[in-house]
């Protein structure tokens, strides 16, 4: 109320080398729906040893606290 609020900051950049039809191809290629490798985040795929490993650990420890 008594304080200023911030303004954002406004920047008038212009590219110095703007090739226009690179910027075409990117649109069609946001349009179809491809995507750039870098963008990506991949999801590592759990190997199925792990969990099994991780499952009979979880019965011997049932199994040594007596609940199992």
């Amino acid at each position: 109320m008594f304080m200023k609020r911030p303004q954002y900051r406004r920047f008038d950049y212009t590219p110095r080398f703007y090739k226009p039809e690179l910027d075409e191809e990117e649109r069609r290629k946001r349009r179809l729906g491809f995507r750039n490798s870098r963008n990506y985040i991949r999801r590592k795929a759990t190997n199925p040893i792990v969990w099994l490993v991780l499952i009979i650990l979880i019965i011997l420890i049932l199994m040594k606290f007596g609940k199992f």
